[in-house]
């Protein structure tokens, strides 16, 4: 009866389970396709061992280094020779490795290879089909998650480098069934509307089955034949995939595409005065060489000789003097032109513009940041409404 009346912790029957489990069966090989594969720092490797049904975590103590040699990454089908274990800290049941070999490459990144293969050869990936991104895109299509980290390291970059570009976001699943085709409902969006100089790509990192979506024929076709330009901007560095291929350019991080879609502002204003300089040493140059013709031809002895030679001759070079003058002078108003004409754009992005027109920013006192969606914001809270001619203390409701 006092048996019966025993209570456990759950030390005890993890610890239980452990020596029943690692117990009940020998050593035995397993065959499966690698994923989420984490090669430690401690020198221990820790990924899962799938098949089409399902799939074990699997720990292979001091392994990383065979890994690597092996060349064992996610999607490589594996041959592991270990027992089962329980890993008593979290209950879990896991499988031991002790030795490692290849067994082929994993279904997923055969379909991978098989689809690249396949859509190069039609031509999808051709150099000559990519078109340039440009310089100072107006208005940005993005077809992401609207809560995944990448549209906010995304509109991070873009606030910190050119706060007024126009930033239209297309909300999107990114992992799962049906999220290939979201994205690319996104990019023939963009494409039918009009409302995007360039569409960028992106989702943040993941292992190749979270990813997949991205590997798909489905949304390869779709940006290879979007009219807008298309930066993919999908996973981490080490991460490609099929859209990356098909897309105008790739990128390493979603950061990476905000910085490149709207470039510097302070490279633009370098390169404005670089061409100013370069344009007034040319005028220089142009009005000193006239002037030492000038001078030359003014002390030649043919021109001294006969007095009437001479003053004819200098009649044409003040007539020339005067016509390159007048050509200098055009040539450095058409050029202050364009350096006003691109001035004026500048300006006009000026987000001081937008507040002059009747908008304001809100931003959140206690956040200390703008405030972008109604939905984040309870009743009651203080925000500061910045106009044109300063700021306004207001309450929502």
């Amino acid at each position: 009866m006092e048996n019966q009346q025993q209570v456990w912790s759950v030390s005890d029957v993890n610890r239980a389970v452990r020596e029943i489990v690692e117990g009940a069966l020998l050593p035995f090989w397993m065959a499966g396709e690698v994923g989420s594969l984490t090669l430690h720092r401690s020198g221990h490797a820790y990924f899962t061992m799938k098949d089409a049904k399902s799939q074990i975590k699997a720990v292979y103590f001091n392994g990383a280094a065979t890994c690597s040699r092996l060349g064992i990454a996610n999607g490589t089908l594996i041959e592991a020779f270990g027992n089962l274990s329980v890993y008593e800290v979290r209950g879990e049941y896991q499988f031991g490795i002790r030795q490692l070999r290849r067994a082929g490459i994993g279904e997923l990144q055969k379909r991978f290879e098989e689809l690249k293969r396949k859509l190069a050869a039609e031509g999808l990936f051709d150099p000559q089909r990519k078109r340039p991104i440009p310089k100072l895109p107006e208005r940005i299509g993005v077809v992401t998650s609207p809560t995944g980290a990448a549209i906010r390291d995304f509109l991070q970059i873009i606030n910190r480098r050119f706060p007024n570009v126009n930033i239209r976001i297309y909300p999107c699943a990114v992992q799962g069934a049906g999220a290939a085709a979201q994205v690319a409902r996104g990019v023939e969006f963009f494409n039918r509307t009009g409302g995007a100089d360039v569409i960028v790509v992106t989702r943040g990192g993941g292992s190749m089955e979270d990813l997949w979506p991205f590997n798909e024929e489905l949304l390869a076709r779709a940006v290879a034949a979007s009219r807008i330009p298309v930066v993919s901007a999908v996973g981490h560095e080490i991460d490609f995939s099929i859209c990356d291929f098909a897309a105008d350019l790739r990128v390493p991080t979603p950061s990476a595409a905000a910085e490149l879609v709207i470039g510097r502002r302070e490279e633009m204003v370098r390169e404005l005065e670089r061409s100013e300089k370069d344009m007034r040493y040319a005028l220089d140059a142009a009005l000193n060489q006239a002037k030492a013709r000038l001078e030359r031809a003014a002390g030649s002895f043919v021109f001294r000789e006969p007095v009437h030679l001479v003053q004819m001759r200098r009649q044409q070079l003040d007539e020339l003097d005067t016509r390159l003058g007048t050509a200098a002078e055009r040539f450095h108003t058409q050029q202050r032109s364009r350096l006003e004409r691109l001035e004026s754009t500048l300006t006009a992005l000026d987000p001081r513009r937008q507040l002059e027109r009747g908008y304001a920013i809100l931003f959140d006192d206690n956040a200390g940041k703008p405030v972008t969606s109604a939905r984040n914001v309870p009743a009651g809270t203080r925000l500061t409404a910045q106009l044109a001619d300063g700021n306004l203390r207001v309450v929502t409701e």
